[in-house]
């Protein structure tokens, strides 16, 4: 086994993809990488700013504009 604690934290990355790669295929290892994507911002704060606070009848109006802008359109 290695001793990781010589390693750097790139050469540990790049090992980490090697044995994922190795055992889930490179699609496999890439939707694994995806569960561990550090996003930037703040989500909650963001979602708030864009969506407000609807109500379930303002949703639903929505739904039903958008419906029939699709069907008109």
């Amino acid at each position: 086994m290695i001793d990781v604690r010589k390693l750097t934290q790139a050469q540990i990355r790049q090992l980490g993809i090697e044995a994922l790669t190795k055992e889930l295929g490179p699609a496999g290892m890439a939707r694994f990488m995806q569960q561990f994507e550090m996003g930037s911002g703040d989500y909650t704060r963001d979602r708030d700013q864009l969506l407000g606070d609807p109500t379930v009848a303002e949703i639903i109006t929505q739904i039903k504009e958008r419906r029939r802008h699709k069907e008109n359109g």
